[in-house]
Formats: structure tokens, C-alpha cells, sequence
């Protein structure tokens, strides 16, 4: 299930270390009651810390983007995975250095086994980097961009199965045909979707799953503090 620009603050930075963090202390609760998606230690960790958890740092956004934009044709299982070797072949995410990759990073990637090595994939990634940093500038930060597409709130949906989950949403549409105006490469609607349930701007988390009720509620904070 698939599912950070500016320098960030203080507040950002532990943000995405917080959130890290947790990727590397896996405790797992078999009692509890989880999404139907969330199975085996590697999903229900990702399930159980981080997806629906309102993102607000940049670097963590940019992350997000490049592996929802690295999963078509593949399990999100895949991608998480290989998240570890994406941290380290991309630099830890960060936006104004992968912009600046040139050919001889290019080519490095594409030989990297650890990632997905798809050049259109690679390309869009490098391509969405500096599209990225362009719309931070533009806005103060991208998190006060994206975030404006859903009027700066967590939407709290009520799903009580799983199938009743959509794979897009008006607002996925409005976010994909704007990225895709100012750039963006592999933003269509269901990976728009997709990021907005990874990065919180939906809770989409069944409403019998624990998940669910701990983060009904969440507010959004200030966009870019």
C-alpha cells in the first residue's frame, strides 16, 4: 500500500528524524487490530508508525515523492525494502543535491542493484529535485504548497472496509494537473493518492483499525513551521 525547498528549521529536521527513527525500532503488536493490508513486520511497522502521520518537513515530503513516483509495476513492499539503499543513493533525500545529479550520477544509479533501476524513473526523480526546490521558493516551502491542496487539514474519512478506499480523489486530480504543469514526472492521480495517504493528508486507515482512532484528530500544524 503505497503509500523533504528551503533549509528546514529545527522543527523540520527532527520531524524526519523522529519519523526515521521509528523505521529502525520495530515492535509489533499481533493483538492489536490493523488495516487488512498491514501484514508481515515490514508492512505493519510502516502501517503502525507512519502511514496517515501528517508530514510537514520538507526533505520527508521529497522522500515520499521519489518512492510513490519509484512504484509503478512493483509492491509497495519492494520499495520499502529498498528504502534504505534509496536514502543512501539519493542522499538522504535531499532535494538541492539531487538536483544538481548529472550524467555520471545518472549512470551510477542505473548500476546501483539496491534501487529500482529505471532511467525514466531515475530522470523523473532529478527532474522532480529541481521542480521541487522551484515551487518551495515559490510558495515558502513545499509543505505549504501541497498541504494547500486539502485546505491545510488532515482529511478524516470513515472507511469501515477496505474496499471502500478510493484509488483517486478530486483533490489527487487537482494535485496531479498542477505538479504535472509545473514539471513534476510521475504524479499521476492514484500516485498523488497514494502520497496523500503516506504523508497524512488523509486518514484512510479502516475505522476498526487502532491506527485509525489514535489519529482522528491530528491537526495539521502550521504549513512550513
Amino acid at each position: 500500500m503505497g503509500s523533504g525547498v528551503t533549509e528546514a528549521t529545527s522543527h523540520d529536521r527532527r520531524e524526519g528524524t523522529e519519523r526515521a527513527n521509528m523505521t529502525k525500532k520495530p515492535h509489533v503488536n499481533t493483538e492489536l487490530r490493523r488495516c487488512p493490508w498491514a501484514k508481515g513486520d515490514n508492512y505493519i511497522q510502516y502501517h503502525d508508525t507512519e502511514w496517515g502521520v501528517p508530514v510537514h518537513d520538507d526533505r520527508l515530503l521529497f522522500e515520499f515523492l521519489v518512492l510513490e513516483g519509484a512504484q509503478p509495476g512493483l509492491s509497495w513492499s519492494t520499495i520499502l525494502n529498498k528504502r534504505d539503499n534509496y536514502r543512501e543513493a539519493f542522499d538522504n533525500f535531499d532535494p538541492a543535491l539531487v538536483a544538481k545529479y548529472g550524467e555520471k550520477k545518472r549512470q551510477a544509479l542505473l548500476a546501483n542493484p539496491g534501487i529500482v533501476r529505471n532511467r525514466l524513473k531515475i530522470d523523473a526523480a532529478i527532474q522532480n529535485a529541481q521542480a521541487f526546490l522551484a515551487t518551495a521558493q515559490e510558495f515558502g516551502s513545499f509543505d505549504r504548497y501541497i498541504w494547500g491542496f486539502i485546505g491545510g487539514r488532515p482529511k478524516q474519512n470513515a472507511w469501515a472496509s477496505i474496499k471502500e478506499v478510493p484509488a483517486r480523489t478530486a483533490e489527487s486530480d487537482a494535485m496531479s494537473a498542477d505538479l504535472k504543469q509545473r514539471g513534476f514526472k510521475f504524479v499521476g492521480s492514484t500516485i498523488c493518492y497514494a502520497f496523500m495517504q503516506a504523508v497524512g493528508m488523509v486518514n484512510d486507515h479502516v475505522v476498526d483499525c487502532f491506527r485509525h482512532r489514535e489519529l482522528t484528530g491530528t491537526r495539521h500544524g502550521k504549513a512550513g513551521s
